[in-house]
């Protein structure tokens, strides 16, 4: 007997000590609880948005935590791919959104794709905690960290339109986090649980005169049996048929090979993909050129120049390439159109623009909302983020 404690005392300690053992505990975990994950995360991320300012030198410690969530996010993602890869064909899957199916098909097809463009969610989820860490040694050292970075990431979409065979770049380049089918087959099985009578069974007269106390409206639509004095429940409303029956509904889009939902560029459209990768190289150059003078409008011009002159030279090719014009894009084409489209917002906190006009009107608003309910909170959150936009090239960043 002792013998035996001993054994498995020993087993125990091996365990316990095998790096192994807790990465397949941890991922048994992630893949079980995806839900529970998800809203640790997006707590975890809302964290990050109201540290900075909080306290001295704050802005690194919460720029550490939001790299690290999101780093980990990549690696949570896939894991939660791997286990739906692997499940049963029996499990009805929900219909993937075009641009899950267009980066699941390059990641799959191309691993260097795929490569890639993990490289590329890593730069961009920790490059403004580099350009943190190389400010403390000098404005010199940061401009320098900032052009390595953007010429690194532009290599990489260079890369990625190069396999993709000349298609514009999506974002994000690597697939988003699927639903576990699991998960919503459980949701649905517990409603119908505790539903309403489904017609094969007798439901107990307890849960019926609860349901039917519940909400007036269904009462007096419901009908109740003059001998056994069971209640049915009323009909399902013919609007949730039709809108179940429209979902169920086969798009163009749908029944489009994965690659054909992106148009090939060449010729003009080519050159405004390939100048839309290398703005932010070039406006990080024009940046370290005129750091003394940060009112200096040639910058922002130049980078804001280059940005819509290439969304423009984008529209117009395709508007002549594509069967049907802008209208005939596919659903993909139109989201990546409209994310570009926001993503210039961003120019209203950059360079001139910023220093000139928006960072005064920000100082104002954020005077007025102090000593106000809930505005006041606005304001606060307003101004611990003016000190990154005053101060951190890549806290404005968009690509």
């Amino acid at each position: 007997m002792e013998s035996y404690r001993r054994t498995l005392r020993q087993q125990v300690n091996t365990d316990i000590l095998r790096p192994s053992k807790w990465l397949s505990a941890y991922e048994d975990l992630v893949t079980t609880n995806v839900n529970t994950v998800n809203q640790i995360e997006s707590a975890l991320r809302s964290l990050t948005y109201i540290i900075p300012g909080r306290f001295r030198e704050s802005e690194i410690p919460s720029e550490c935590v939001h790299s690290g969530v999101q780093l980990l996010s990549i690696y949570h993602d896939t894991l939660v791919s791997r286990v739906i890869s692997q499940l049963p064909s029996t499990i009805p899957r929900p219909m993937p959104s075009p641009h899950a199916r267009y980066t699941k098909y390059w990641t799959t097809k191309s691993p260097l794709y795929r490569k890639l463009a993990l490289i590329l969610q890593i730069i961009q989820h920790t490059e403004l905690l580099w350009e943190m860490s190389a400010r403390r040694r000098g404005e010199k050292v940061r401009w320098r960290v900032i052009v390595m970075i953007e010429f690194a990431k532009a290599i990489c979409r260079l890369l990625l339109l190069r396999l993709t065979n000349s298609r514009p770049l999506v974002s994000p380049p690597l697939p988003e986090r699927e639903q576990d089918p699991r998960e919503a087959e459980a949701e649905r099985e517990s409603a119908a649980v505790g539903g309403s009578w489904n017609g094969m069974d007798t439901p107990p007269i307890e849960e019926l005169s609860s349901s039917t106390t519940s909400s007036s409206s269904s009462a007096e639509m419901s009908w109740t049996m003059p001998r056994t004095g069971l209640t049915l429940p009323s009909l399902p409303d013919a609007n949730e048929i039709s809108n179940y029956l429209i979902s169920k509904v086969l798009t163009a889009d749908d029944v489009k090979a994965p690659a054909a939902l992106l148009h090939r560029v060449s010729g003009r459209g080519q050159f405004a993909e390939i100048l839309y990768i290398l703005r932010p190289v070039i406006y990080a150059l024009a940046m370290q050129r005129w750091s003394q003078n940060k009112r200096s409008w040639s910058p922002w011009l130049i980078g804001f120049g280059l940005e819509y002159g290439s969304r423009q030279l984008a529209k117009r090719d395709l508007a002549e390439r594509a069967a049907g014009g802008l209208r005939g894009l596919t659903g993909l084409e139109r989201d990546e159109l409209r994310k570009r489209g926001w993503a210039m917002g961003w120019w209203l906190l950059r360079g001139a623009f910023y220093e000139n006009f928006t960072r005064s009107w920000i100082g104002g608003l954020a005077d007025k909302f102090k000593g106000k309910p809930l505005l006041d909170i606005a304001g606060g959150l307003l101004e611990d983020y003016e000190y990154l936009w005053d101060n951190y090239y890549f806290s404005t960043a968009s690509l």
